[in-house]
């Protein structure tokens, strides 16, 4: 069966106002107060119409797992309560299915969680769209591009742990399917001054920390840098530590997602090495020297950093060390050469590292939509998202808040602009009069800065430009001149007299009214950083470099390329790259997310209303509340409006048959609502004002009351009514078994008194049945007792003329009969063991039983060691039967063989077959092997002993080398005739052989074993088997033994031994060898 869909609604369940537009009354406090409900309840989004606004709530929440994605894959944006993936969903369907280029707007200040956002509405946009090894490959560069740019550009700060330090745009192209084929990313404005200097609370960049605390000590020392922060002193040391943040992991993830995205492995390191370099520049001090002229200048107190940092970057280090003392200015074809005093040099060394960072960043971004371009021409689908810096009022705001402030006026500009024009467009669409909105517009405010003859931006290049003595007092200055009138513009210096008292404004800041609130700037460094001032002699070291990343980093340092014309100021660059950007986002679709952060202590469950409230005015979200509802506060298509309000109106419920408009007609003039209060579109329903809407949702959630009474009585009446059918069937069966019941028992009673009677009436019957049996019994034994009698009175009459000749026979028979069954069925209990070897037997009870008793003994002795033999295996009964072989043999006659008898015969203690070493030997012997031991082998000329391999097989024995496994001597069987042997505890033994055999050649054999026992009976018994001929045992303490053509006799005598209990062989003469036993 399949699924029913669920229709659901936002108004559904609805805590607090899911969509701003609906809230009534709408105030400042309303609002505050409807954000802090959703947020307490863990409700982090909340609509204004189309916009998203995002709460930060600083922990983790279960809202975004896979099911999350698929819950709000292809639904209506208001079909659901409020989430960012909604707002995603309906950018990608618009993109696939309406052939849209998107956008997507996030907004917000440091904190607020832009880029979280950011990676949300990537992560769902990879998750719905296609599958694919290519299209995976191209999603996981997107988005592993994240933590790259994370690591370069974001830094921990006073109100965000990973705040981004630049803005970034990127734009991801889709297929004509909907696949992604890569995307370009541009950056805005890297907070580069934050490399040499950090307020106090805040680090530096991340990857600086994350190098130093995850790499390698082989890639640290190949980067010339410590692991101790403290050395450094480009880093805040303060904040160096981060609780939750771990640098070395994240220096791993950064690592990884560089390889994805496809940087190669001499790219990465080379980053690495212009990222220790920026480091250690800031470790480089200088002293004042003064000259013979008068001047001042600089000189670097330790020049091992700038060495290390020459190393580093391939660059002279004469070079480097005078570009820091001297700057050379070029007019026209005259060059000056000035010194650098000590506060110049210091300038210089932070432009640099300044500098040389941002470059390396920019160039990151370029590597980086290098890998991630989409690689076909065909037409693409584009879909922007827009991650950057928010609103900023700090207690003390600079060039960078100036510049980070207009580009959110700009967007706040194209914001009202594309929203009234998305409103304008969809009215047009449904046939609705378009009526004009009131709104603030902040296009005076953008005028102020960016003009091109007024404007502050244009006061301070032109400022930076002219020549003379120029400061951020004078620039002050100018603007008090030519900004005095304008309303948005405040300063205590100008012209206006309003202002003059203002205690609250020093002399040397300006302020700005800007559409989110008044900010005062610091004029201080303004020229500075707008300059950007680079020394021409830097730049030129920099591309004298051997380095290839940094040389082109540093191109306009080429002495073949060099031009006068001053570059342009950073005022400008941004200012074009907004002017880019607004004429980007004015192409496509625009979604917006606004992001709030709820307190400054990036704490979970705190929601800090005067914050929320400040981000509230100066993110214009109520300005954005009342242009939506200027027209009508809600639109709905037919279909869902018919679906949701239907049960109000007796002809729509509960099915309408025709048109969807015609019956919402119907259905709002059932309800009698005023004509004004709505318009009807092609295709959409418009309503005026919310408390129509939540009129509306009242009369549904009473009637849906009544509709739940009504179902429960028609429920209630069928559960009673199925109830009362099936107690009367239950009654019906119960009623049934039970008569059953009663008529079995009924029956079972008659029938059991039925037995009863029976049982009585057969019990009388076998009684008197009984009683005639016996006495017919008694009768019959009278006689036979009467005939009994009778028959022995006459045998004994017969009998007693016979009695005294033989009852003493008969008496001593019978007595001998009872005394030997006695005799046996007491040895029945006192029978010994089955051991063979136990000798225990009872004692004899009777002199007359004395043959008996030992027969029995022979013969239990016989039955138990059969009964033992049988348990034997047949190996078993060979060794058993070879022992008893040696028993015959050397019991009593050899010292040796009492040893051997516990010793089991093992034949084979040389592993032949398994031993590599005798794989020869093996090859050579084909027959089955008896018995495998190393022996000693008497010499005969001088009775020294050598060690050899002795084999015995079924036909032959062997003697071979030990070392080698080389055969020396073959002796069949039938040529041995004799072995002999001394009756001492000593293993040496001679093989006597046949004299004229082949292998007598050099006489007989004499070794000695420490297996003697067991050589000796299995020669013997094989020799027996292959000859049928007994093998001559000689016993003795003198033989004689043939060596070549003599007779010599082996004698042997006990003596003490110099080397313990082993025996010795002496030759003493020609004719007798001597063996010495312990």
């Amino acid at each position: 069966m399949a699924k029913m869909e669920v229709k659901t609604s936002l108004l559904d369940n609805m805590i607090g106002v899911g969509d701003m537009v609906l809230l009534e009354p709408l105030s400042e406090e309303s609002f505050i107060s409807n954000l802090k409900q959703r947020f307490d309840h863990s409700e982090i989004y909340t609509y204004i119409g189309s916009v998203v606004i995002s709460i930060n709530p600083y922990r983790s929440l279960p809202i975004y797992s896979p099911d999350k994605v698929e819950e709000y894959r292809n639904r209506n944006f208001y079909e659901l309560r409020p989430h960012i993936f909604a707002l995603s969903d309906e950018a990608y369907r618009s993109l696939r299915d309406q052939d849209k280029d998107q956008c997507i707007l996030i907004t917000g200040e440091s904190g607020a969680g832009k880029t979280e956002a950011s990676k949300l509405v990537m992560s769902y946009v990879a998750a719905v769209c296609g599958k694919g090894a290519e299209v995976n490959q191209v999603k996981e560069q997107l988005l592993q591009s994240n933590p790259v740019l994370e690591a370069f550009g974001n830094a921990k700060t006073v109100r965000n742990d990973n705040s981004s330090r630049f803005g970034k745009y990127m734009d991801i192209e889709f297929d004509f399917k909907g696949d992604p084929l890569g995307g370009v990313i541009s950056n805005y404005l890297l907070e580069k001054s934050r490399v040499v200097k950090q307020p106090r609370g805040e680090r530096n960049f991340h990857i600086f920390y994350q190098i130093l605390s995850g790499g390698s000590e082989d890639l640290l020392e190949k980067l010339k840098l410590e692991r101790d922060f403290n050395q450094y002193n480009y880093l805040s040391l303060g904040s160096a530590i981060v609780s939750g943040v771990d640098d070395a992991a994240n220096f791993r993830t950064v690592r990884n997602a560089m390889q994805i995205v496809g940087f190669m492995e001499h790219e990465t390191q080379s980053v690495f090495e212009v990222v220790a370099a920026v480091l250690k520049l800031g470790n480089i001090e200088f002293k004042p020297e003064s000259r013979v002229n008068g001047l001042d200048e600089s000189k670097i107190k330790d020049k091992n950093e700038l060495k290390e940092i020459c190393e580093l970057t391939g660059i002279d280090q004469s070079v480097l060390e005078r570009a820091f003392s001297f700057r050379t200015v070029e007019a026209k074809q005259e060059k000056v050469s000035t010194t650098l005093n000590v506060a110049q040099a210091y300038y210089a060394r932070d432009a640099l590292a300044k500098n040389l960072y941002s470059r390396l960043f920019s160039w990151l971004v370029s590597r980086i939509n290098e890998s991630i371009k989409a690689q076909t021409k065909v037409r693409k689908k584009v879909m922007g998202v827009l991650d950057i810096y928010g609103f900023e009022i700090f207690e003390e705001n600079s060039f960078e808040q100036f510049i980070i402030n207009y580009c959110n006026e700009k967007l706040q500009q194209i914001f009202i602009e594309l929203t009234l024009k998305e409103e304008q467009e969809e009215y047009i669409r449904e046939g609705i009069e378009w009526t004009h909105i009131e709104y603030f517009n902040n296009a005076i405010i953008c005028d102020l800065i960016e003009n091109n003859q007024n404007g502050i931006l244009a006061m301070l290049d032109e400022e930076c430009l002219r020549p003379g003595v120029v400061t951020d007092d004078t620039f002050l200055e100018k603007l008090n001149q030519i900004c005095a009138t304008h309303q948005h513009f405040e300063s205590r210096m100008s012209k206006c007299a309003r202002f003059l008292n203002d205690t609250s404004l020093p002399h040397s800041c300006f302020r700005i009214q800007h559409y989110a609130g008044k900010v005062m700037y610091q004029v201080e460094g303004f020229v500075d950083k707008n300059n950007d001032l680079l020394y021409r002699d830097l730049s030129q070291a920099m591309w004298k470099a051997n380095h290839s990343l940094i040389k082109a980093l540093f191109p306009e340092g080429n002495p073949a390329k060099i031009n006068l014309k001053r570059p342009p100021t950073a005022g400008s660059q941004f200012k074009s790259s907004v002017a880019t950007l607004m004429k980007n986002l004015q192409t496509k679709n625009p979604n917006y997310i606004r992001c709030i952060k709820p307190n400054d202590k990036k704490a979970a469950h705190i929601f800090n209303e005067a914050l929320v409230c400040h981000q509230v005015r100066y993110l214009g979200l109520l300005e954005n509340v009342r242009v939506r509802r200027a027209g009508y506060a809600f639109r709905q298509l037919y279909e869902p409006c018919l679906e949701r309000y239907k049960m109000l109106c007796k002809q729509t419920w509960p099915h309408w048959k025709g048109p969807a408009r015609a019956g919402v007609e119907v259905l709002f003039g059932e309800l009698e609502i005023p004509e004004e209060e709505f318009s009807l579109g092609r295709s959409k329903i418009f309503i005026r004002n919310p408390r129509t809407l939540f009129t509306l949702e009242d009369l549904r959630k009473q009637r849906l009351e009544d509709l739940a009474t009504l179902i429960q009585k028609i429920y209630r009446g069928w559960k009673c009514r199925t109830h009362f059918l099936l107690m009367k069937k239950g009654q019906i069966v119960i009623a049934a078994w039970y008569r059953r019941y009663a008529q079995q028992k009924k029956y079972q009673q008659t029938k059991s008194s039925a037995i009863i009677v029976q049982s009585y009436i057969r019990g009388w019957k076998a009684r008197k049945l009984l009683c005639e049996l016996k006495h017919q019994k008694r009768c019959e034994e009278a006689v036979t007792t009467i005939a009994a009698y009778w028959h022995g009175a006459q045998v004994r009459r017969e009998y007693r003329k016979f009695f005294r000749a033989n009852a003493g026979k008969k008496i001593y028979e019978f007595i001998l009969q009872k005394l030997m069954q006695k005799y046996f069925l007491e040895m029945k209990n006192k029978m010994p063991s089955l051991s063979p070897v136990d000798k225990n037997w009872p004692a004899r009870p009777y002199l007359f039983l004395d043959s008996t008793h030992k027969e029995l003994k022979r013969i239990f002795h016989l039955w138990r060691c059969k009964k033992y033999r049988d348990q034997f295996t047949d190996q078993k009964k060979l060794i058993y039967e070879e022992k008893l072989e040696a028993s015959e043999l050397f019991k009593d006659k050899k010292a040796l063989y009492p040893a051997s008898v516990g010793q089991p015969f093992q034949g084979a203690y040389l592993e032949i077959s398994k031993n590599p070493k005798y794989k020869k030997l093996k090859d050579a012997v084909e027959e089955k092997i008896i018995i495998a031991e190393i022996v000693k082998k008497i010499n005969r000329a001088n009775g020294k002993c050598s060690a050899r391999i002795f084999l015995l097989t079924k036909n032959n024995l062997l003697v071979a080398d030990q070392k080698s496994g080389q055969i020396k001597s073959e002796v069949p069987l039938g040529d041995v005739i004799k072995v002999s042997m001394s009756s001492q505890n000593d293993g040496f033994f001679a093989v006597h052989l046949k004299e004229g055999s082949g292998a007598a050649g050099k006489g007989d054999f004499l070794f000695s074993s420490d297996h003697l026992i067991e050589m000796a009976t299995k020669l013997y018994r094989t020799t027996l088997s292959q000859t049928k001929q007994k093998l001559d045992i000689e016993i003795s303490d003198e033989f004689l033994v043939q060596f070549r053509q003599d007779k010599v006799c082996v004698k042997f005598v006990r003596g003490n031994q110099k080397n313990g209990n082993i025996p010795t062989c002496k030759r003493k003469t020609n004719r007798l060898l001597e063996v010495a036993v312990p």
